[in-house]
């Protein structure tokens, strides 16, 4: 049974195609990468993957299951999780409180208005353990706003995998990074264990070459080329695409 399998995906705005016959199958366990220069329709893909976008035409399977018409936040529910382009935390919080929030999303406890979060024993020490996952368990207590841009990369790949993906979908985790930033985050995306399937979408192929086993190469809404990491460097369309030969 694979991961996930992505069959013929179309997408449009107005009269602009960002997705054309899209199909994608991920095995458990895989390290996918995604790749593409800007404009490729990278993002609107993982979008429709986890329906924060209705595809025209195709369909989304999890695990065997058809998830085309499921609702976007029941797929996270399913064993989906994923980050975004740009980061989307609560900057007045702390980083414990921002992973204990997305803990309370797969809680009982949110249909409670009365429970107050710091008295949740068993839910913080969750959120503190999945930040000392992430190596920032120390700064558990300080606010999301005078952390660094790489840890708060680092905060929302805890927040993700607080909620215990079967898939877990990254896009451009490395982006904005320092190159030191990058490493320590490349080392933490690698870490993750296998019972975790991996998807990941970078623009910089040279980034995150280390960490695929198979890459598909998107360009203008469509998958141009697929292969292990050394047939698609090799490729001459992803020398086109990247070099202009």
């Amino acid at each position: 049974m694979t991961a996930l399998a992505v069959r013929n995906l179309d997408k449009s705005f107005g009269g602009l195609r960002v997705t054309s016959g899209v199909s994608l199958v991920v095995e458990p366990g895989e390290r996918r990468l995604i790749i593409g220069p800007n404009g490729a329709g990278k993002t609107t893909l993982f979008n429709l993957i986890t329906g924060e976008l209705a595809p025209d035409r195709g369909s989304v399977a999890l695990f065997g299951r058809d998830i085309t018409r499921v609702p976007s936040r029941r797929r996270f529910h399913l064993g989906m999780a994923r980050t975004y382009q740009i980061i989307t935390l609560f900057p007045g919080e702390t980083l414990l409180r921002n992973v204990t929030l997305a803990l309370l999303g797969l809680s009982r406890l949110r249909w409670n208005p009365l429970a107050r979060l710091a008295r949740q024993e068993a839910l913080l020490a969750r959120a503190r353990a999945t930040l000392a996952r992430v190596g920032l368990e120390p700064l558990a207590d300080r606010p999301l706003r005078e952390t660094s841009y790489g840890e708060r990369r680092r905060v929302e790949i805890a927040m993700a995998l607080a909620q215990n993906p079967r898939v877990l979908l990254l896009d451009e985790p490395f982006a904005g990074l320092s190159v030191e930033e990058r490493r320590d985050v490349l080392q933490l995306v690698t870490g993750i264990p296998r019972d975790v399937t991996i998807v990941m979408i970078e623009h910089d192929m040279d980034v995150a070459l280390d960490f695929a086993e198979r890459i598909t190469v998107l360009h203008f809404g469509e998958v141009v080329v697929e292969g292990t990491r050394g047939e698609v460097v090799a490729h001459p369309r992803t020398r086109e695409i990247y070099l202009g030969d």
